[in-house]
């Protein structure tokens, strides 16, 4: 695979990225109660609300990601990847770490979904070159 290549790839999956995390965003600012029920947590209004802070946020995570994968240099590329291999991994670490009972298949579709995006950053980020950043600080 050529460098460019791996540039692509990496944009590609921080769209795709950013087009999931929009999609859970708006459910969660929709009907949190929803999303909570699907995650098999029993929903109140102090969630609900809470559920719906974190929805704005992921929006804003989503807009980044989408421009970053559209018009960020390279280095911005490898950097936001970087972060988005620990930050997928570690939301489907604490999705399986949801204390309830017993997880639903939408908590291990969800687990999946941030272990699979932590793994393609991490394919990408193992076949890109090295940028040395030469920016002023």
């Amino acid at each position: 695979m050529k460098d460019m290549d791996n540039f692509k790839y990496l944009r590609r999956v921080l769209f795709t990225g950013a087009t999931v995390f929009g999609f859970s965003a708006l459910l969660l600012l929709i009907s949190p109660s929803l999303f909570n029920e699907l995650l098999g947590i029993s929903s109140t209004p102090e969630l609900e609300w809470a559920m719906r802070m974190i929805g704005l946020t992921l929006v804003a995570l989503a807009g980044n990601m989408f421009s970053v994968s559209l018009k960020g240099k390279d280095s911005t590329v490898m950097f936001s990847a970087r972060v988005m291999s620990i930050s997928a991994a570690g939301l489907g670490g604490l999705t399986l770490l949801i204390p309830v009972e017993t997880l639903t298949w939408f908590d291990y579709a969800y687990a999946a979904v941030g272990f699979g995006f932590s793994f393609a950053y991490l394919v990408g980020l193992f076949r890109a070159p090295k940028i040395e950043n030469n920016s002023p600080r």
